[in-house]
C-alpha cells in the first residue's frame, strides 16, 4: 500500500528535518520546501495528501499561498503560524485552511490533526453500487465521492474537507440546530476548545459557495445565541 505523501513547508530547517523524522516514524512519506517556489516544483512532479504550511515564509507568505491554492484545488493544508491572535487564525480559514496550528505544538498534536484531515479527505468506502445522494434545490452531495454539485449542469464546488464535513452534518440532520462546538467536533474529529470562533468563517465560506436558496434566503441559518441550523428541505436518494 502506498503511504500518504506529506509535504512540509517552512524555512526553518530544523522544524522541516524534525517534522520530516517525526512524521516518516508514523508511516508517511514527507517532502519539505522552504518557499512557496520550492513547494510548487514538488507540487508539480508528484501528487501530494496534504501540505502543512507555515504563515511566515520569505517571499509569497503562506497566507497567499494557501488562498492560490484553493481557487483550483482542494489539497487539505494544515497552517502554521507563531502567532495566537485569533485574527490570524480567522484569515488562515477564510483564505481556505483545513486547519490551524499556533507553534510551539505539541507533535501528537499535530498528528492527531494530520490524521483527521487525512482520514476525512479520502472518498468513503464503496459500500454498494449506488452513491448516496443528498440533494437540496439545485444542489447534490454526494456521500462516496465527497463532493458538492450542481444538479442542472453536473460541475463540482469545490469544498475543503472541514466545509465537506460541516455541508453533511447539515445535509444529513436538516432543521436540526447545532451549536459551533458541535459542528467543530464533526469537522475536525475532536472536541474544540471553549470560545473557539473558527467555525463562523467556515459558515462564512460555505454560504459563499451555495448562494441564495430558491426562496432568496441563504441555506444555512443562525441561531442567534445558540448556532446554526440548515433549512433546506433535503433528499436523500441513491445514483
Amino acid at each position: 500500500m502506498q503511504k500518504e505523501l506529506i509535504l512540509v513547508v517552512d524555512d526553518d530547517p530544523q522544524i522541516t528535518s524534525f517534522l520530516k523524522r517525526y512524521l516518516e516514524k508514523q508511516g508517511y512519506s514527507v517532502e519539505c520546501a522552504s518557499d512557496g517556489r520550492e513547494m510548487q516544483a514538488v507540487l508539480d512532479r508528484q501528487k501530494v495528501d496534504l501540505v502543512i504550511l507555515d504563515i511566515g515564509l520569505p517571499g509569497k507568505s503562506g497566507l497567499d499561498i494557501t488562498r492560490d491554492i484553493r481557487r483550483d484545488s482542494n489539497l487539505p493544508i494544515l497552517v502554521l503560524s507563531g502567532s495566537s491572535e485569533t485574527f490570524d487564525r480567522v484569515v488562515g480559514l477564510e483564505f481556505g485552511a483545513d486547519d490551524y496550528m499556533v507553534k510551539p505544538y505539541e507533535p501528537r498534536e499535530l498528528l492527531a490533526r494530520v490524521r483527521t484531515i487525512l482520514r476525512r479527505a479520502k472518498p468513503a468506502e464503496q459500500v454498494s453500487a449506488k452513491a448516496v445522494l443528498y440533494q437540496f434545490d439545485n444542489w447534490s452531495v454526494n456521500q462516496n465521492e465527497r463532493s458538492l454539485s450542481r444538479i442542472d449542469s453536473g460541475e463540482v464546488e469545490p469544498l475543503t474537507t472541514t466545509e465537506f464535513e460541516i455541508l453533511y452534518m447539515f445535509v444529513t440532520n436538516p432543521h436540526t440546530v447545532f451549536n459551533r462546538n458541535q459542528l467543530l467536533d464533526a469537522a475536525r474529529g475532536r472536541e474544540s476548545f471553549a470560545g473557539d470562533r473558527a467555525i463562523d468563517v467556515h459558515i462564512m465560506r460555505l454560504r459563499k459557495k451555495l448562494g441564495a436558496g430558491t426562496d432568496g434566503g441563504e441555506y444555512i441559518k443562525t441561531i442567534h445565541g445558540i448556532g446554526y441550523s440548515f433549512i433546506a428541505t433535503v433528499n436523500k436518494v441513491s445514483a
